[in-house]
């Protein structure tokens, strides 16, 4: 294992660009449960209150379950060593972007910039009539389904829903991503969810260099998976930030086995 922090710290100090790829594995050391799973959440609730066509006609279904996953869960979670490694990476010129199917805005919290969420972001509503957006904050879920205040129109969490487009921006951002990047960091995703799960593949034919970070083998790691570091993300990228930061740069293109 030792080895291997070495060789992807190597890597990471001479990559041109290097984008960072982060699924629910990442957040679970923040006390946020996976989706998937033998602890995964929708292995307790109906997946289906998550359907844009279910919500709209039952949205005060919908909302008692979203409460109690998004606003409960979320809301106590805090960004872990994981989070915070990748924001360090950000500001020493390590990290050009981060491509998250995460919801939890921990990215954000930790101290990342540049960051591009795939599935939304939980933090904020929207209003299904007039677009007009909130801060979840600035919301009582008191009594639900809320409302808005502009135009009573059903608010609707700002992530995106079974059956709803993935943001045109977040895709053109990973696309990009898998076109530029000289190292493709994966961080706690099992690449299962789809079209997030094609970047990697799509860096990879396009030459890149690809950092796994698992605490067990996933889609990418026999496929495309250069460096596959198992273990809990925040600990292998403590580890890796130790190595990261402490050691020089070498100039010895040296091969990755």
């Amino acid at each position: 294992m030792e080895n291997k922090i070495k060789k992807a710290a190597d890597l990471l100090r001479k990559s041109r660009f290097t984008t960072a790829h982060t699924g629910a594995g990442i957040s679970v050391e923040s006390g946020i449960p996976p989706f998937r799973g033998n602890q995964g959440i929708w292995n307790k609730y109906d997946p289906r209150s998550l359907e844009i066509a279910y919500f709209i006609n039952h949205p005060a279904e919908s909302w008692h379950i979203i409460k109690e996953i998004f606003y409960c869960y979320f809301n106590e979670a805090r960004p872990n060593t994981a989070h915070l490694v990748l924001a360090e990476m950000e500001k020493q010129g390590l990290l050009g972007r981060i491509i998250t199917q995460n919801i939890d805005n921990l990215h954000q919290m930790a101290g990342s910039v540049e960051v591009y969420e795939f599935h939304g972001n939980s933090g904020k509503l929207v209003c299904l009539g007039c677009n007009r957006t909130y801060p979840v904050s600035n919301i009582s879920l008191d009594f639900i389904p809320p409302t808005c205040r502009e135009c009573g129109g059903l608010l609707k969490p700002d992530f995106i829903f079974f059956g709803e487009p993935i943001p045109q921006k977040a895709v053109a951002a990973a696309y990009d991503a898998a076109s530029i990047s000289d190292v493709f960091l994966i961080i706690g995703t099992t690449g299962e969810v789809m079209p997030a799960n094609q970047i990697p593949f799509l860096a990879k034919s396009n030459g890149c260099k690809i950092i796994e970070v698992n605490t067990e083998p996933s889609n990418f790691t026999s496929s495309v998976t250069d460096i596959f570091l198992q273990g809990k993300a925040g600990d292998v990228m403590d580890r890796l930030s130790t190595e990261l930061f402490a050691s020089p740069l070498d100039n010895d293109q040296d091969s990755v086995d």
